[in-house]
């Protein structure tokens, strides 16, 4: 039987558009979904880019505006990896043509901007999707199992950490990652931190933030620099709403770390520790464990841990980044058809921009601030 064909539009074609791409080309290989999916047309800034992106990704067809793909009634989906002060203008501009919005976090600078987005996808009836793949991961699926299942008894405590050095070399160029309007490094990758927190722990229900700029100032490209007031390290204290206690971290001049998303949970009868430099392995401590016998035992990713299965048939094989991406897309490509809930919708995408702000208002107020 022939699929209904679902069209997609991608703005933007760097690292992450690449992953998009593939994405959306390796899910329906691993998944059986309920669209075909056709790549119709990629955006660039200059017809050469643009040509070039068309011929390397499979593209159909090729443009340096954008818009022309908003317009395009062919085209269904709209996926952006463009820079971050873009995803609100081009967001609306879908949303407005009736189309889906595969959006790269974070979803907007400000949470007004974001808040803006999400309402106007809601009243369209548009599905929405922000970029937080991480949570696509096997492991992190099991780990939320296990702690709603009791197995680590009350939860405790939570220790979570994202920290990178690409912005660690202070000769490094000023980029719009620096832009006071939502840059910084909690924004750019303390988010992830904040959405793995809450993936397994809950809602966090207030924070005490802690944002520090390193690196006054950088090259403008001009021969001249720029100063820089973004954070290069973004912490806070955290209370979620079971009880629990405590911390996330931001930092993207960690020397010698490439991919540290990190995270620790304790409760009253276990223990589960994870790191995403080896993201196929989950780490698990019980107290029931016999006395002279109790360790962090590892737990190695396998067909037991859906989708692992659909990757690789065989423990230890291991899947990757771009796995998690095509996890992300099947799950969305659901969601459109109606067959799944939006995994992470531009409403779930808000609620991490709004944690951001609200830790640095506190960072700079010096307070303890309840989350709205």
């Amino acid at each position: 039987m022939t699929k209904p064909r679902l069209r997609i539009g991608l703005i933007g074609t760097g690292f992450m558009g690449k992953a998009h791409v593939f994405g959306f080309t390796s899910a329906p290989r691993v998944f059986e979904l309920p669209y075909d999916l056709e790549l119709h047309t990629v955006a660039d800034i200059t017809p050469e880019a643009a040509e070039r992106a068309r011929a390397t990704l499979g593209f159909a067809h090729a443009t340096t505006d954008w818009r022309t793909i908003m317009a395009n009634p062919e085209i269904d989906l709209i996926s952006i990896t463009a820079p971050n002060a873009l995803h609100k203008e081009m967001s609306l501009a879908a949303i407005a043509a009736g189309k889906h919005v595969y959006c790269e976090k974070p979803l907007a600078p400000l949470a007004q901007d974001a808040l803006e987005m999400t309402l106007a996808a809601e009243a369209r009836g548009v599905k929405t999707q922000v970029g937080f793949n991480y949570l696509c991961n096997p492991m992190l699926g099991l780990a939320r199992d296990m702690i709603a299942a009791g197995e680590l008894g009350e939860i405790r405590g939570y220790r979570g950490i994202h920290c990178e050095d690409y912005m660690a070399d202070p000769a490094g160029p000023w980029t719009f990652r620096h832009d006071p309007a939502g840059g910084g490094a909690l924004a750019d990758i303390g988010s992830h931190a904040l959405a793995t927190a809450e993936f397994l722990c809950g809602p966090v229900t207030k924070v005490m933030g802690d944002c520090v700029t390193m690196i006054a100032s950088r090259p403008d490209g001009k021969g001249g620099t720029r100063a820089v007031t973004v954070d290069d390290v973004g912490r806070a204290f955290l209370r979620f709403g079971n009880g629990a206690t405590g911390s996330i971290e931001g930092n993207w001049i960690a020397t010698g770390r490439k991919m540290q998303h990190d995270f620790e949970v304790y409760g009253t009868r276990g223990a589960l520790a994870f790191s995403q430099e080896r993201f196929n392995e989950l780490h698990y401590f019980s107290t029931s464990d016999a006395k002279g016998r109790q360790g962090f035992r590892r737990i190695e990713a396998a067909p037991d841990h859906a989708p692992y299965g659909l990757f690789c048939v065989a423990p230890g094989h291991q899947i990757g980044f771009n796995d998690l991406k095509a996890i992300e897309v099947a799950g969305y490509i659901n969601a459109i058809a109606g067959k799944a809930p939006e995994p992470f919708s531009f409403r779930k995408g808000l609620r991490i921009q709004s944690l951001v702000e609200t830790i640095q208002t506190s960072s700079r107020e010096g307070r303890w601030i309840e989350v709205k």
